[in-house]
């Protein structure tokens, strides 16, 4: 009998041996199969630029893109236009989200103000930026704030809209618990109805990020003299094309990035202690 319980753990260890480099292959596997398209599409470039399939004058090879790169960063041109878009984008993504925080939350808190403001809200949300963009000049010119206003708009739509649904998810179990408790207004709205928003606030900034960030890209292909969006410009008019995809790749590269940043707050935003206690209070009273 003795015997047979110790053959048991040296079985189970056996297997647990036997299924660890398969996990390991199954787990790199998918660490690597979103790279497999990118790497695909490289490759397929890289071997119609060496055999002559595309012009360079259409697409440079990769190669020639690196050099480029690597000329950029040399000379302090790439960080300067780095930090002039960066800038640009974080003063504008800051102002229309804390806008679309205070806006979303407010109607979200207080529903005649939504039956006010969302019916012309999501009628000025249809119109794209570049529509605003005669409007805004005549208003303030063709400088930063015009760039700043734009690119707040862009990330308030979506900010404003995912607070007012986080704000509005919050279960009504929830609420009645929390009065039972003797929770003051102000007790549900920090320590229940924002714990349960949390995710969807963050969807709504990552969402508004993205959207900030391609409105960055336009607006300064239409009125700039510095970042990522004029060196795009500046490579197109003097037919350096190799410029061009070298300030493609480093817009998609850094809005990769953050998004990513984005996605892992996004993951640890939960539900608070004072909500999930409240959960389970809720569950017990129904049980």
């Amino acid at each position: 009998m003795s015997g047979n319980t110790l053959s048991a753990p040296l079985a189970s260890a056996h297997r647990g041996a036997r299924l660890a480099p398969a996990a390991l292959l199954r787990n790199a596997g998918s660490r690597l199969l979103p790279w497999l398209l990118p790497l695909a599409l490289l490759a397929l470039w890289q071997l119609g630029a060496s055999q002559g399939w595309i012009s360079p004058q259409v697409l440079p090879s990769p190669h020639f893109v690196w050099l480029t790169l690597q000329d950029l960063y040399s000379s302090g041109d790439l960080w300067l236009n780095v930090q002039a878009s960066m800038q640009r984008v974080l003063v504008g993504f800051a102002a229309g989200s804390v806008l679309g925080l205070a806006l979303g939350a407010a109607m979200g808190l207080w529903r005649p103000l939504e039956a006010y403001i969302l019916p012309t809200f999501n009628a000025l949300v249809q119109i794209p930026v570049l529509a605003w963009l005669p409007f805004v000049l005549l208003l303030v010119g063709i400088g930063e704030p015009l760039k700043y206003i734009l690119i707040a708009k862009a990330a308030l739509v979506p900010v404003t809209l995912n607070t007012l649904q986080g704000f509005r998810q919050t279960p009504a179990s929830l609420l009645e618990v929390a009065r039972v408790y003797g929770y003051t207004r102000r007790q549900q709205v920090l320590e229940v109805v924002l714990p349960h928003a949390l995710p969807t606030l963050f969807t709504g900034l990552r969402l508004g990020f993205t959207k900030a960030w391609l409105s960055l890209v336009v607006v300064e292909l239409v009125a700039s003299s510095e970042g990522l969006g004029y060196l795009i410009v500046y490579g197109r008019q003097l037919f350096q094309l190799d410029l061009v995809m070298a300030a493609v790749i480093v817009v998609g590269a850094i809005g990769y990035a953050i998004d990513k940043l984005l996605d892992l707050a996004e993951a640890r935003a939960g539900g608070g202690q004072a909500a999930t206690r409240l959960g389970a209070a809720s569950t017990g009273a129904r049980a």
